[in-house]
């Protein structure tokens, strides 16, 4: 589960899987459809993005893989892969406050800006996944 070869993909849960850390090279993949919204992501070694309709969802630096991203008003929750330790921005409610779980351990809270973007830095061992849920409080 490291990286996703196809870029990005629809999981048979409905969630979405993406990302490919281990390209030299930017590539990107436009005009995905998932649930009526078109996605585009830009992956490679130095960083993922994700966009939903032109709009910001995730970015990590460095490169990730993402699986099983899904978000709902009040949660956002994936698995993450990567070479080394990443920060995560993902799209959130501007202002709200997230708890932050990280393999299931709730490790604090988080405010997103008034731009609606929410930071954090996630430690990843290469060839391990660790799993992020961000609950609105």
């Amino acid at each position: 589960m490291s990286v996703v070869k196809e870029l990005l993909r629809t999981e048979e849960d409905g969630t979405l899987s993406f990302g490919n850390y281990e390209l030299s090279e930017k590539t990107k993949l436009a005009d995905y459809e998932h649930n009526g919204n078109l996605y585009k992501v830009k992956t490679f070694k130095e960083i993922t993005k994700l966009e939903r309709d032109g709009v910001f969802v995730y970015e990590s630096v460095p490169g990730t893989g993402v699986f099983n991203f899904d978000e709902t008003d009040d949660e956002i929750k994936f698995t993450v892969s990567g070479e080394d330790d990443a920060q995560i921005t993902v799209e959130a409610e501007d202002g709200a406050e997230y708890k932050v779980f990280v393999n299931g351990t709730n490790v604090g809270s988080v405010k997103a800006n008034l731009g609606g973007k929410l930071v954090l830095s996630v430690e990843i061992n290469k060839g391990e996944s660790t799993q992020v849920r961000l609950v609105k409080e």
